[in-house]
């Protein structure tokens, strides 16, 4: 039997079959699509490759990474912006502190290198006692006896800072002094405030006032030794502006600068106190600094470790403040900025840089006390003044400008002011050496020599050439004269004049007519 058309058949039909339904199932899902509202999945809507996924989530990280360093920067700005961004003249880098409050200047001219909320107010803790030497220093001789009041003694915290003297001892001003400036004795700080001013609270109005005259705009005192009051703030820059007077004062350089000292036993006095300097930034110890001059220490925990210091190195003088600042970071705070001050600044004296103001080499009015003035001129600069700049930079960046004193006592009359982008960097004195002549011999004027156009001097060394000039031609025309009358010519000349006259007599009004 023959089944070939059989099987051919039965396959026909299974063909039949597998299409009739693969058309259901296509029409059922198109059905299906359009009575639930479905999309057909699109290619980019099928789900991700492996690769896919992995740039996805790098994307993702990216994203995330950016958006916590913005927050990072945030947060750090904020930091910044709390704790006061730090500043330099000229732009210097400036160093990383710890200091809440700090500023580093120049002890003589007084030219702010760093700061850092310099203006900011801070309690000060024992810092304050620099005035209140000062103070003892300017008002009372140094062998003054200073005695100790129950006030004095038992007015302060006795598990403060204190070297044990008891009521009714008698020291001099100057153990006092020594007293508070090495070993911050508060007991002694009171009994100098009584001892000036009679009260604690009449030296406190004293202390004040000596801020203001100093020029502190961020101070007020309350209290002689600096001990935790809300009444009682200086800024970082006011420290420094007092710091300055102290170390202008030779006695109390002197006195503060001692590494230690002993008090010996007296009458009034039965004990022997050793007094050792707090600073610790002293040679041999523990945080050495060999520029060091003098400085004072203090803490509370309200006011956190202060410090004030004073250091020379290669001509330059610097005061250095740190306030707020944790303890022992004071002294590297400290060491940090000077660091940054020595290695970076210079000073610059003026009169051997400047070519607008330096009265040497312009041609200036000169006194009328020779027969043609005389050399030296009646205004002059003050020759130690100095500016501080970066190092390497040029003395031309600087702008400067006169401002003139309403006072000319003892002869200082303007002050050249010098500026870098803004910032002080020093100034130079102008000074009337003599009162000039109401007299000025050969005068000529010169107006373009001097900043200000209001100012005319008369330059002396452009008038000789003139004078000579004027000599010889009145000794050439003497000579002429001289040599005439020697030779007679004055009267062969007499006679050609009588000739002319006689014949002008006998003149006709026809000789001029030819006939």
């Amino acid at each position: 039997m023959n089944i070939l058309p059989f099987i051919k058949e039965k396959s026909k039909r299974k063909k039949q079959i597998i299409t009739f339904l693969l058309l259901f199932v296509f029409l059922s899902r198109v059905f299906l699509c359009a009575a639930f509202g479905s999309e057909e999945v699109s290619p980019e809507s099928e789900p991700a490759s492996a690769d896919q996924e992995t740039e996805a989530t790098d994307a993702e990280a990216e994203e995330d990474e950016e958006q916590t360093e913005d927050v990072t920067e945030e947060a750090t700005e904020t930091r910044r912006e709390g704790a006061g961004t730090a500043r330099t003249l000229g732009g210097v880098l400036a160093p990383p502190i710890t200091a809440e409050g700090a500023i580093l200047m120049d002890a003589d001219n007084m030219a702010i290198l760093y700061q850092k909320n310099m203006d900011q107010p801070y309690f000060p803790a024992s810092i304050t006692k620099i005035m209140t030497c000062l103070l003892a220093v300017e008002k009372c001789p140094l062998s003054d006896v200073v005695t100790m009041s129950n006030e004095a003694v038992f007015g302060i915290d006795r598990t403060s800072s204190n070297v044990g003297l008891d009521v009714g001892q008698k020291i001099t001003m100057e153990e006092a002094i020594l007293c508070v400036m090495l070993a911050s004795a508060n007991e002694a700080a009171s009994a100098i405030a009584e001892h000036v001013s009679g009260s604690i609270e009449d030296f406190v109005d004293l202390m004040n006032e000596r801020a203001k005259e100093l020029g502190c705009t961020n101070t007020h005192f309350h209290n002689a030794n600096g001990l935790p009051d809300d009444e009682h703030y200086i800024s970082p820059h006011d420290m420094a502006i007092i710091a300055k007077a102290f170390n202008d004062n030779e006695t109390c350089r002197r006195l503060a600068s001692m590494r230690d000292y002993d008090i010996e036993p007296t009458s009034t006095q039965p004990d022997e106190i050793h007094l050792l300097n707090h600073h610790k930034m002293y040679d041999g110890l523990s945080f050495a600094y060999d520029p060091v001059v003098w400085g004072k220490t203090g803490y509370t925990m309200a006011a956190g470790a202060t410090l004030v210091t004073v250091a020379e190195k290669d001509g330059m003088s610097l005061i250095c403040v740190v306030m707020k600042d944790e303890s022992d970071v004071n002294y590297t705070d400290t060491r940090i900025l000077f660091d940054f001050g020595f290695s970076n600044y210079s000073r610059y004296t003026i009169s051997e840089y400047d070519t607008n103001y330096n009265m040497d080499e312009a041609p200036f009015f000169q006194i009328d006390d020779t027969t043609f003035g005389s050399t030296k001129s009646f205004v002059s600069t003050d020759k130690a003044s100095y500016v501080v700049l970066p190092t390497g930079i040029s003395f031309s960046k600087l702008d400067s400008r006169i401002e003139y004193r309403d006072d000319t006592m003892g002869g200082e009359f303007a002050d050249v002011v010098y500026e870098l982008n803004g910032d002080y960097a020093g100034e130079c004195h102008l000074m009337m050496e003599e009162t000039p002549s109401e007299k000025a011999s050969f005068s000529t004027v010169i107006t373009d020599t001097a900043a200000d156009k209001g100012v005319t001097f008369i330059n002396v060394k452009k008038v000789i050439p003139y004078v000579v000039l004027t000599i010889v031609v009145i000794g050439f025309i003497a000579l002429v004269i001289h040599v005439v009358k020697t030779y007679n010519f004055g009267n062969a000349m007499n006679k050609r004049m009588d000739i002319r006259r006689r014949r002008k007599r006998y003149h006709s009004d026809f000789d001029d007519i030819d006939f």
